[in-house]
């Protein structure tokens, strides 16, 4: 078995909750194992490297080109924000205005998220500021035409996902529409299905709820009001 191929196993095994696998002692020299010999426990090793930042992400990541969303990219968008919150927001891709800037929620869909983040928190009385809060996404490079990223994407810019959310281990993460959804919960349904709903990415709560730019749309009057009721949850179970 390849080392990708192993990783990908031990991911799957981790997000079912399985931390140990038991493998049979090996017979004697040219014999099969006894099928009556007590199964030896093996730790599953962590995913990400110890000891991970950050910044080493970001240098691991360098000037990434494993993928095709490289091609035409201006700006690898990371992340933004406290790398110490207890909360995480997780998109799904840059768009032109984060692939011009490199930081991620900048375009209108971005100063939504702001406004909803920051006016909802005041009137529950929680003093928080977007600068409080982390927020990435799937995907670091902007998928041309603004299209949904494809599979194999996900799972090559996934590996660094994974090791953001493991550095900050926030107490939650709010997944923003149906492509973070299912990359952190794995789940196949549509995100009005999903949303408003909690969800677990390796033991740590997941709250699913609308992307902003879903919200621009002057006809989602109703996904609107479900959308500020799901942030009211999330930053109580933060904050509270």
């Amino acid at each position: 078995m390849d080392a990708e191929l192993l990783r990908q196993y031990l991911e799957f095994y981790q997000d079912l909750g399985i931390k140990t696998l038991y493998r049979q002692p090996a017979g004697l020299a040219g014999e099969s194992a006894c099928p009556t010999s007590a199964p030896i426990p093996m730790e599953l090793p962590p995913l990400a490297p110890t000891n991970d930042t950050l910044l080493k992400i970001i240098e691991d990541m360098g000037d990434c080109r494993r993928c095709r969303l490289s091609e035409a990219r201006n700006k690898i968008v990371f992340g933004d924000g406290n790398p110490q919150s207890p909360l995480v927001f997780v998109g799904e891709g840059p768009g032109a205005d984060e692939d011009a800037q490199g930081i991620p929620f900048v375009g209108r869909a971005g100063q939504l998220l702001t406004q909803m983040i920051e006016n909802t928190a005041k009137k529950e009385g929680i003093e928080l500021l977007r600068k409080d809060i982390y927020i990435c996404n799937v995907v670091k490079c902007r998928p041309p035409e603004n299209r949904n990223p494809e599979p194999d994407e996900m799972e090559i810019c996934g590996q660094f996902l994974h090791r953001q959310l493991s550095t900050i281990r926030p107490k939650v993460i709010c997944a923003l529409g149906g492509v973070a959804a299912r990359a952190l919960t794995g789940h196949k349904e549509g995100v009005t299905k999903m949303r408003g709903k909690w969800f677990t990415w390796q033991d740590i709560p997941v709250m699913v709820t609308y992307h902003p730019s879903y919200l621009l749309r002057q006809y989602n009057q109703e996904a609107k009001r479900e959308a500020w009721e799901d942030l009211k949850r999330v930053l109580h179970s933060v904050y509270d």
